[in-house]
């Protein structure tokens, strides 16, 4: 006797990730487990993708997941893109779920301003005054006031951020030290494209031929990575060849003098490095400033991560090497953490 075949049952649809709008609604909401927060102003991408994976890793199974949307008008100074800035919110709820958020908070500006622009924020202090903070003043005390508020409002156990804003980065690490906030503060390396760019939702505005000369921005800090490389090498092998001083005098002599530059460029390799670094990353930033459309550079810099202060030529540790520039009307900003490591004295 035959039995018909069972038609299949089909696969249920991963749940939605649910829209809150409210404190009061995000508040009401049940809350298993751990709770990690990735705070966006939306126009999700891969980058930000990546951050709700980690964000979903790390609150487990049993936790929760929850993203904010909020484009924060505190920090958008004069003349600067927060009518322009993209709002995708469909989108965005598709991207959040497919990453696996739980909910996604996006509340409107009076929901986290009902007073109207705060009188009381968090300001950034001097650290809040270099780079991005020296170009856009008042950006970071804005970004900061908004973090401060959402940490409150969400209460998550963990917050996760992206180490493509370094500075924003280092700042909301200070404020939750100095101010005793009850969170675990993550960075998530940057997310690129293939080509290199760094995943941003500003990329969308770029032509195709301003996003060829955007590319200036992490080829100029490959760049600086690869002649630390090179020369860090090259330093090792002055270590390991005290003597090749002696030597290269000796090839030269000889009338070898390939060899003897070789030789020479051994035994000197305990040269400064982070000269040498800035030199080649900005070797690729002149190009791109003769491109069409031109690269026009905001900065450059080669700093402590801790204090954003410039590192010196006899610097040992981690660094970073950031720079940020504009193309057509789109501004951009990249970097790259780099280690130098001590070296003994020259022999």
């Amino acid at each position: 006797m035959t039995h018909p075949t069972p038609t299949p049952t089909p696969a249920s649809p991963a749940p939605a990730a649910a829209l809150v709008r409210t404190a009061a609604e995000l508040h009401a909401a049940p809350r298993p487990g751990r709770r990690a927060v990735v705070m966006t102003m939306g126009a999700l991408h891969e980058g930000h993708a990546q951050l709700v994976r980690s964000a979903r890793e790390l609150a487990g199974p049993d936790g929760q997941v929850v993203v904010t949307v909020f484009v924060n008008p505190l920090q958008f100074g004069a003349g600067e893109d927060l009518d322009r800035y993209p709002r995708t919110l469909d989108a965005d709820l598709a991207t959040a779920r497919a990453a696996g958020a739980d909910l996604v908070f996006a509340p409107s500006v009076d929901e986290v301003y009902p007073g109207g622009e705060p009188q009381v924020r968090i300001t950034a202090g001097p650290l809040g005054g270099l780079l991005e903070g020296a170009t856009r003043p008042g950006h970071f005390d804005g970004m900061l006031t908004v973090v401060a508020k959402l940490l409150h409002l969400t209460r998550p156990d963990l917050a996760l951020y992206g180490q493509k804003d370094a500075q924003q980065l280092a700042l909301i690490r200070r404020m939750v030290q100095d101010l005793n906030f009850g969170v675990e503060i993550v960075a998530v390396p940057t997310v690129r494209e293939d080509d290199g760019l760094a995943r941003s939702s500003r990329n969308r505005f770029l032509s195709p031929a301003e996003r060829r000369t955007a590319l200036a921005l992490s080829r100029a800090l490959f760049a600086g990575r690869d002649r630390l490389g090179a020369q860090e090498a090259l330093r090792d092998r002055a270590d390991a060849a005290p003597g090749d001083s002696a030597r290269a005098g000796a090839l030269d002599a000889l009338g070898e003098s390939r060899l003897a530059a070789d030789a020479h460029a051994v035994a000197h390799a305990r040269l400064p490095g982070p000269a040498a670094v800035r030199e080649s990353a900005r070797a690729v930033l002149a190009d791109a400033a003769r491109a069409e459309p031109p690269l026009v550079l905001d900065y450059l810099a080669l700093i402590d991560p801790a204090t954003f202060a410039e590192i010196t030529e006899d610097y040992a540790g981690d660094a970073l090497l950031a720079v940020a520039a504009k193309v057509g009307t789109t501004r951009l900003i990249d970097n790259l953490p780099l280690h130098f490591a001590p070296h003994g004295a020259a022999s």
